[in-house]
């Protein structure tokens, strides 16, 4: 059996591929379906539509980050690049003045190559693209300008996992690592909320075509780092209204439990969500507990679960190797 070549660009570089799928990629935006709203504005031309963005990348930073998961941060980070605006409007956005109030810069198709390829010399362990899911033509034709000038890292996709499958087909053999999330498993709770039409629906597509194109074992390199594969994100909200059980039910039996899943207890009131009264306060011990639980009993083998003790600034993941390993939860202090 031949050995995969990672990156899974590079090939495609090479060919020429990637130039082509930038091409379509860009052509998508005269009557704008990037992403799944389909606003039909024509971004090429400077018209806005649900993400206020034009065609040309928004950025609000770039940088190694530490605090991904462990096989995408490693030792050394990972390379993240923060896009601004977003295609949702979730009311306890953790990033809302990147997202909401469109802080940032706006840098050219070339610049944004550079960054990639200046994060590879810093020692970077991967490229983690953040909220790109608007700027998908710019990230096709910087990733084509930086594959030939000797990108040679992974690529993750990190995204809230509202997306469209056409964009998707575009991303298959370009993405080396999926990091989406799986928000909510209901449609109301997603409109409320996040103001997501039909997010469930669109969501399992999602992640089913990205499960299609990398398979649910997350493959790593002898250094346990990351390279090549799908990690499902669920936040557990406050009055069980991210429907926790359910999703967790959903990405074992539709996916497969095989598939790693990071449950993250790192909710904190911010943005819109703090005089909300369910949103206005943490998670308690008994909710998130009750999430563990709900992992287990989904029967999911892989992930990591984040120790509740309190304080979201201070939790750190746990990891799961199989179903049957409840993590410990640790009393609030004070």
């Amino acid at each position: 059996m031949t050995a995969p070549t990672w990156p899974s660009y590079l090939p495609l570089a090479r060919a020429g591929e990637l130039t082509r799928r930038a091409d379509l990629a860009w052509q998508m935006m005269r009557s704008c379906r990037v992403c799944p709203r389909a606003c039909g504005v024509d971004r090429l031309a400077g018209e806005r539509g649900f993400c206020r963005q034009g065609a040309g990348p928004v950025v609000a930073s770039w940088t190694r980050h530490f605090w991904e998961e462990p096989p995408i941060s490693g030792t050394r980070g990972s390379g993240t690049i923060f896009f601004t605006g977003c295609v949702g409007r979730c009311l306890f956005c953790q990033n809302w003045p990147i997202s909401q109030l469109d802080h940032g810069q706006p840098v050219s198709v070339t610049r944004l190559a550079e960054m990639m390829l200046e994060l590879q010399e810093q020692g970077a362990h991967n490229i983690n693209l953040v909220t790109a899911t608007h700027f998908v033509p710019a990230v096709l034709a910087a990733l084509d300008v930086a594959a030939r000038r000797g990108l040679r890292l992974p690529l993750v996709y990190n995204c809230g996992g509202y997306e469209s499958l056409e964009t998707l087909h575009l991303l298959d053999g370009v993405i080396d690592i999926y990091l989406p999330d799986a928000k909510y498993a209901d449609d109301t709770v997603a409109r409320q909320l996040s103001g997501f039409p039909d997010y469930v629906a669109i969501n399992r597509a999602a992640l089913r075509e990205m499960y299609r194109q990398v398979g649910a074992e997350l493959v790593v390199d002898e250094a346990g780092l990351a390279r090549r594969g799908l990690i499902v994100r669920h936040l557990v909200l406050p009055g069980g209204r991210a429907g926790t059980a359910e999703v967790l039910r959903w990405i074992a039996t539709e996916l497969s439990p095989r598939v790693p899943v990071s449950l993250m207890a790192q909710y904190f009131p911010t943005h819109r969500a703090q005089d909300d009264p369910v949103l206005g306060r943490f998670l308690t011990e008994d909710e998130y507990l009750a999430a563990l639980e709900a992992f287990d009993a989904a029967r999911l083998e892989r992930g990591w679960r984040q120790e509740y003790d309190g304080d979201p600034h201070s939790m750190f993941g746990l990891e799961v190797n199989n179903p049957s390993s409840c993590a410990k939860i640790s009393r609030n202090r004070g």
